[in-house]
């Protein structure tokens, strides 16, 4: 939940998680995702866990093709991540809190 002095200033992160039901990939991208967001995010994100099967509705109205599916909507340009978080890198590089690292061409 938002407290009143969050800003969407682009410093802070909402984050919203799209599962389904309490699978054993959905508990895992719950874990991980929130472990991620208090290491590298603390006291700047808010995240939202949204259970397609209690609201499916969602899933057309955001275009989930697949779940876990994590939306940065904000700050701006939305980004979305699939699969179960594990790969820290990826999801940092995919909030764009890290740059992609570059592979040595020889």
């Amino acid at each position: 939940m938002k407290s009143k002095e969050w800003i969407a200033d682009g410093n802070n992160y909402s984050l919203r998680l799209y599962v389904a039901g309490m699978s054993t990939l959905s508990v895992e991208a719950i874990t991980n995702i929130k472990r991620i967001c208090e290491e590298e995010l603390e006291g700047r994100y808010e995240l939202e866990v949204i259970d397609l099967y209690q609201r499916p509705s969602l899933a057309a109205d955001e275009q989930i093709i697949a779940v876990p599916t994590l939306i940065r909507k904000l700050p701006l340009p939305l980004r979305h991540i699939i699969g179960d978080l594990s790969n820290k890198e990826r999801v940092l590089v995919g909030l764009d809190l890290r740059k992609k690292k570059e592979e040595k061409v020889e």
